[in-house]
């Protein structure tokens, strides 16, 4: 028993960065304690963010907490108001929320050049809790919705725990790396980030160098592009995300990661009527490199094979495993790569502006039974985004940004489309 718990230990888990997003530097640290008492609510606002997920769109700490007797816990319920009004041409994507170039429409219908759009469904509610704060038994729960369901309906985007250096239930991958992407008024951001929120179990642990290291057993994501002879069947290994941090001394918001992962993915051959199994794996570098109080840079770079569900924009197109063209009844990997470069510029402490640039391309060898029509399946997608923000005032954010993305299928045939935008975001 003493073994296998030790081998739990090794094999699971992320760990919390104390950072919050970069571009969320100058957020006011201000919290009103509405019930109870606190020495410090500076300590209040840093424990709710080393709690809460490291991405620009997705709110951390809330405006108002209730502090626990002699500041045992802390309990929050924030959330923020998003509206954004768009315009797109020459290929509208059907999406106020997401601009997702591989949703662009290849054959769009004949005078729909245009979409005027008013989305409101990026607003959210959360709820964050943290008991024993600053202790070694400290104890943290983190739950999101946003309305991002069909129809405004609720979406559960995280729920979560964490304790030590664990974090246990639904989350973002570890093979994510969220504060290393330029902020974005489009909440999917570059078509490259390496995306996927995952039943999981994980760990991670920072050394007092700088360096922080983490492993993790994940439920992830798979999509398969099957023939008559082969079939999708259950998966009975996780994936093993992991990664190695080094964060640069003297700027907490400057750091370099190396991450991995391994995934085991079986489907059923039935030529041979028994399971086959493909091995999958991803490497990856990312970071922001050391940054001045004006001038930030964002990085990734990954490449692998099977791990397509892991690229946003290549999620559910079927490209984790396609059919092999000289073998019956076998599916295989496909090779994939994707990198994104993100420059912010701050103003001032109120006004900041980011450009982005992204690709992602998969190599996969383009064979079909007939049933899937493969020249119209995607080869790869370009994706750049330019804004400005400016803090009215600490709860109240306006932005405007103009994306730009193009998909290209397998057969040549290319469309691109444009999104003009703007936004009002409230945070309580």
């Amino acid at each position: 028993m003493k073994k296998t718990l030790l081998f739990l230990t090794i094999l699971t888990g992320m760990g919390l960065n104390a950072q919050n997003h970069p571009a969320k530097a100058n957020e006011s640290k201000e919290i009103h304690i509405v019930m109870g008492n606190a020495a410090d609510s500076t300590k209040v606002y840093d424990a709710f963010v080393e709690n809460a997920p490291k991405r620009f769109n997705i709110p951390g700490a809330p405006r108002f907490a209730i502090v626990g007797k002699d500041e045992k816990f802390y309990f929050g319920i924030g959330g923020l108001a998003k509206a954004t009004v768009s315009f797109d041409f020459p290929n509208p994507i059907n999406s106020g929320q997401y601009f997702t170039t591989a949703n662009i429409p290849m054959h769009g219908a004949p005078g729909n050049g245009g979409l005027f759009q008013i989305n409101a469904q990026q607003s959210s509610l959360f709820f964050n809790f943290v008991a024993f704060p600053g202790s070694k038994n400290r104890l943290g729960a983190y739950i999101n919705f946003d309305l991002c369901g069909n129809n405004y309906t609720p979406f559960l985007q995280y729920a979560y725990l964490t304790w030590r250096d664990f974090i246990v239930g639904y989350n973002t991958t570890l093979f994510l790396d969220g504060a290393a992407s330029a902020p974005t008024i489009d909440k999917e951001g570059p078509n490259a980030t390496t995306y996927a929120i995952n039943p999981l179990v994980d760990y991670a642990h920072k050394f007092k160098n700088g360096i922080t290291l983490a492993v993790g057993a994940e439920i992830g994501p798979e999509s398969f592009t099957t023939t008559s002879k082969t079939a999708s069947v259950n998966q009975r290994i996780p994936d093993i995300p992991a990664y190695i941090q080094y964060n640069f001394k003297g700027n907490p918001n400057s750091y370099v990661r190396f991450s991995a992962i391994l995934r085991n993915m079986q489907y059923r051959d039935d030529v041979k009527d028994k399971n086959g199994n493909v091995t999958g794996w991803g490497i990856k570098a990312s970071g922001i490199l050391p940054a001045s109080n004006k001038f930030i840079a964002y990085f990734q770079m990954g490449y692998g094979k099977g791990i397509t569900s892991y690229f946003e924009d290549m999620a559910g197109l079927g490209l984790d495993l396609t059919p092999d063209p000289s073998v019956s009844g076998k599916l295989e990997a496909v090779k994939a790569w994707g990198g994104y470069i993100g420059l912010q510029y701050n103003f001032s402490k109120k006004c900041y502006s980011s450009v982005t640039y992204s690709q992602t391309r998969n190599y996969a060898n383009g064979y079909s039974d007939g049933s899937t029509p493969w020249d119209s399946q995607y080869k790869y997608g370009q994706y750049l985004a330019a804004n400005v923000f400016y803090n009215i005032t600490s709860q109240l954010t306006w932005g405007a940004e103009w994306d730009w993305g193009r998909r290209v299928d397998m057969n040549g045939l290319s469309r691109h489309d444009n999104r003009l935008q703007t936004m009002l975001q409230f945070t309580f």
